[in-house]
């Protein structure tokens, strides 16, 4: 089951207690104040994220959410002792849903780069990664990302892949979508000729997909954090959280859970 396309859904509330903070954000879209003052008025943390992007965040088999970026958020919001709330809108949404105030925070594998970084705050990387080319099994002629030149590459919308191929590839046939599935699909079907994904995401992915192979190693690695509006007083405190998941050793916990691994550092 997917969320419905181009409209943001509240998913629930986690439990949390009080917090106290220090300092002040800017105004959300109704007016009110956004970033850390607005965490701490309403002891909430709105937390954005794509709700369809298996093994970071997705629907389980009871409906709920669940996911690596799901428990990581869940971890954050009780270490900043604050309640989650789960906003899901496509991956193309997710900055303009946090600009407009409808959400405090971003948590779905969102790849820092220096354009980003220039515009919003970031946390300290959470995963590190890289990108990985995905082709039918059995297909020739690509084995790295020099090979994509000439080819039709699915790649998510507004993504860092989307970004990595127009600036290092541009002479690929750029295909986006707004969800991994289709992108699969033309794929399969012959519509596309690879797709290109986190090395996570596609490793989880194509243990349930023999008929698709991996074309090649990881490629750029790439840092993901916790995006925000720029707001220095929100930034200390999901750092200072981040900080202290990784020294307690549940942010490397909940990593081993989803991936066997650790993928935090």
């Amino acid at each position: 089951m997917r969320f419905p396309a181009r409209r943001d859904i509240l998913l629930g509330l986690g439990a949390g207690s009080a917090l106290t903070l220090a300092g002040c954000g800017g105004k959300d879209a109704a007016g009110g104040q956004g970033g850390a003052a607005r965490v701490e008025a309403t002891k909430t943390l709105r937390i954005g994220l794509e709700g369809t992007y298996p093994p970071f965040n997705f629907q389980g088999a009871d409906g709920q959410l669940t996911g690596f970026d799901v428990e990581f958020a869940k971890a954050l919001a009780e270490q900043m002792k604050v309640k989650p709330e789960f906003v899901a809108a496509p991956f193309a949404g997710l900055l303009g849903a946090l600009e407009s105030g409808r959400t405090d925070v971003v948590v779905n594998q969102i790849t820092i780069t220096p354009e980003r970084a220039a515009k919003y705050d970031f946390s300290k990387p959470y995963t590190v990664s890289g990108i990985l080319i995905i082709v039918p099994k059995g297909k020739t002629g690509i084995t790295g990302p020099a090979d994509l030149a000439g080819k039709k590459v699915g790649v998510g919308l507004g993504t860092h892949y989307e970004q990595w191929l127009r600036q290092n590839q541009p002479k690929a046939q750029i295909r986006t979508y707004d969800d991994d599935p289709t992108k699969y699909q033309d794929l399969r079907a012959g519509r596309i000729d690879a797709v290109l994904n986190d090395r996570l995401v596609a490793a989880d992915f194509l243990k349930t997909a023999p008929d698709l192979i991996a074309a090649g190693p990881p490629f750029a690695p790439q840092s993901q954090g916790v995006v925000m509006k720029r707001d220095p007083a929100l930034k200390v405190l999901v750092d200072e959280a981040i900080d202290a998941l990784r020294a307690d050793g549940r942010l490397a916990a909940i990593s081993q859970k989803w991936f066997g691994l650790d993928v935090t550092r």
